[in-house]
């Protein structure tokens, strides 16, 4: 299933945007938006297929479809420890628009949010769009402990929210229990609403184990608001899915309100709900299998990184992305990426501030998630370029 013959070229440069295939020429391997290379598992064609056959494409409930609600609630009952009411779901048209309705449902212009740094720019991008603050805490790869006291230090009385993105995306740490624990203290100290993105949270490799923090205890699960999504873990990026999972019906009426998914405005698309109920309830076996590759194409992308001059990688323990520390060569983010590209022929991620924040300058983002044969030869490229150039 994960092999270079599963993966079609043809389609992808038709069909793959977002810095990916279709937005670069023939002779560029994109390793850029983390979104896999592979098609979608046969149990999701199939839904899809029953789904349109009959040509009604009606509106669908506006909370969510309740066939969607329940597979969710049920998965992270049975995978994560946690008791979410299915009633207190609401279906959304991606992670990222999770994201920006949970802080535009609880923070109001001038409060303050916690965010990592470096993190996706989702976070600081929609807690500004509201004009309140993100408030950047330094957070280290996963060898290196976190310096919890100097995160308390900079919650002031206009901090709302902690905004936890667990595993990390760009450094692939996947936060342990101890850490969690500790997080959560401080969050019921100041009285923090939890906005924990788990949209990677199948995407962990061994012998690393994923806790969602709301599984601590009953007072941390109702302070977190769950927000999730299908397209790391399943390749729906292109269907719009995702999901806000609230403890509490006063925090959910709150979300739904502010959602305006009522109104017909807003709402997550059925198709959507369909590929992804199939997903939950029919991929598990895909799933594994897909990590399974992942952990490969991650130890070899961490070995043939770290075999040349000025770069390294420290394996990630989450997420299908390495970030690769480049200050060994004396280049900024933006010159090797444009080294990479221009002679290399591979586009990478640049760390900058824009996209993950003020600590990401030095390193470049390198998706692994295609084929052994397409990652081999864009590291060979890689590999071969900068021993020639720096």
């Amino acid at each position: 299933m994960f092999t270079n013959q599963s993966v079609n070229l043809d389609v992808l440069r038709a069909r793959a945007y977002n810095l990916r295939w279709a937005t670069v020429s023939e002779d560029i391997i994109p390793l850029t938006a983390a979104d896999p290379d592979f098609p979608v598992a046969e149990p999701i064609r199939e839904a899809l297929i029953r789904y349109t056959k009959d040509g009604y494409f009606s509106y669908g409930p506006a909370e969510g479809l309740s066939s969607f609600r329940e597979s969710l609630a049920k998965r992270y009952f049975e995978k994560r420890g946690v008791d979410y009411d299915p009633s207190c779901i609401v279906a959304v048209d991606s992670a990222a628009a999770g994201i920006h309705l949970v802080c535009k449902t609880f923070l109001e212009k001038g409060d303050e949010a916690i965010i990592f740094d470096p993190v996706d720019f989702l976070f600081k991008y929609s807690i500004e769009s509201i004009q309140a603050v993100a408030i950047p805490f330094a957070t280290p790869q996963s060898n290196y402990p976190i310096d919890f006291s100097s995160l308390e230090m900079q919650i002031s009385p206009r901090t709302k929210m902690i905004c936890l993105c667990n595993p990390l995306n760009p450094t692939g740490k996947v936060f342990t229990k101890k850490e969690l624990r500790q997080l959560a203290l401080i969050a019921e100290k100041h009285n923090l609403i939890i906005l924990s993105d788990e949209i990677w949270s199948d995407i962990v490799f061994k012998p690393h184990t994923y806790t969602s923090i709301a599984s601590i205890d009953e007072a941390i699960k109702n302070r977190t608001i769950i927000v999730t999504g299908f397209s790391k873990s399943y390749g729906l990026a292109s269907l719009r899915v995702g999901a806000i999972m609230a403890p509490t019906v006063d925090l959910y009426k709150k979300i739904y309100a502010s959602s305006l998914h009522n109104s017909t405005i807003s709402g997550c698309n059925v198709p959507g709900q369909i590929a992804a109920t199939a997903a939950m309830d029919s991929c598990d076996q895909w799933l594994a299998d897909f990590v399974t590759h992942l952990q490969e194409m991650r130890d070899n992308t961490t070995e043939k990184i770290n075999g040349i001059p000025g770069l390294q990688c420290i394996a990630p323990e989450g997420c299908y992305v390495a970030w690769v520390d480049i200050r060994g060569t004396g280049l900024s983010s933006a010159e090797m990426q444009t080294l990479l590209m221009d002679k290399a022929k591979v586009s990478v991620v640049p760390g900058l501030s824009q996209w993950f924040g003020a600590g990401a300058e030095g390193y470049i983002r390198i998706s692994f998630a295609t084929s052994s044969h397409i990652l081999n030869k864009a590291l060979d490229q890689i590999h071969s370029t900068l021993t020639t150039q720096l």
